[in-house]
């Protein structure tokens, strides 16, 4: 190992509020694991609510925010040798455990998943875990039987993290991609990603009927609430919702109408306990035919220092794409 004291990007609680930047630390500070170099880490949406006094999602305090990352194994440990390129995500990192917002880390050996050959890290980062929940949601709907031939697939939250991967994946498998969102700045961003059209979230953000006429093959629901609701009543007969996010709220005001009438099936995706195998399997397809166009442009690079204002902008709603964290800068 190079060195015992490593920089740090740390959020604390105190009384009502979490204060938040990079301080130094020593290794002995962390878990027991498998020592790992980090050199890539990502942003996401959970993060944001790990680092804000309202989140409730932090078990720990203080803690190393961060709930994936990608490096290079320190010592051999556990099984795993030194030298080793991995990646770690969900489980308990950033949450209950020091995660990837950091120069060092420690990962119990059966929580990571070793690069898949066609990845560099930093492009393991920019998929990260929206993009490997994405690729989850995929590949759901692709055991349901959905095919480019059934019709178009609707994405909704299209320009944050999931929704943005997603788009890509389904338009390289050879999908006709709807893309939801509210910012019509995206709109060219989300095109070029390869969406075929633009929904905009007010024509799903309303209360609806139980149905509406079908539009869509089956969809990828990154929000939840009233528009996972208003998704479930246009799906077609036999078609199928891959759901991961509730960023528009955690109920669900519909019926059992798209259920019945139509055989409609609701997908849960989750990738914070998705078993390591299947982990694996999913993270060696997004190393080859699920590996998402132009990952070299997408992303942008930010270091430590910068990650307080991001997390800002997410919880504002003021994020597109990916944020990809190089720990070293």
């Amino acid at each position: 190992m190079r060195t015992s004291t490593f920089r740090a990007f740390m959020a604390v609680t105190v009384g009502d509020a979490i204060q938040r930047g990079v301080v130094t630390l020593d290794v002995s500070e962390l878990p027991d694991g498998v020592p790992i170099e980090v050199r890539w880490s990502s942003v996401n949406y959970k993060d944001a609510l790990a680092s804000t006094p309202t989140g409730k999602v932090a078990r720990i305090s203080p803690i190393v925010p961060g709930i994936d990352m990608a490096g290079i194994v320190a010592d051999d440990a556990d099984g795993v040798a030194s030298g080793t390129e991995v990646i770690a995500h969900g489980y308990e990192l950033g949450v209950s455990r020091h995660g990837g917002f950091a120069e060092m880390a420690k990962v119990p050996a059966d929580w990571l998943v070793p690069l898949p050959a066609g990845l560099t890290l930093r492009e393991a980062m920019v998929i990260g875990t929206a993009g490997f929940t994405a690729a989850l949601s995929v590949v759901a709907l692709e055991e349901h039987g959905l095919s480019p031939e059934d019709g178009p697939v609707l994405v909704t939250g299209a320009s944050g993290g999931v929704g943005s991967v997603a788009v890509n994946l389904l338009s390289r498998l050879g999908f006709q991609v709807a893309a939801s969102t509210g910012k019509p700045e995206a709109s060219d961003y989300l095109k070029a990603l390869g969406a075929h059209t633009i929904v905009e979230r007010e024509a799903l953000g309303q209360p609806g009927r139980p149905l509406e006429s079908p539009s869509w093959a089956g969809a990828i629901d990154c929000v939840g609430g009233i528009t996972l609701a208003n998704v479930l009543s246009r799906i077609s007969y036999g078609g199928a919702v891959a759901a991961s996010g509730l960023t528009g709220g955690a109920q669900l005001p519909t019926t059992v109408m798209p259920f019945i009438l139509r055989g409609v099936s609701l997908l849960g995706v989750d990738s914070v306990q998705t078993p390591i195998e299947r982990r694996r399997a999913v993270w060696a397809r997004l190393g080859g035919d699920l590996k998402p166009a132009g990952l070299d442009e997408i992303g942008r690079e930010i270091g430590l220092e910068d990650i307080s204002g991001v997390l800002d902008a997410i919880t504002a709603g003021a994020v597109t794409g990916r944020n990809v964290v190089d720990v070293l800068r």
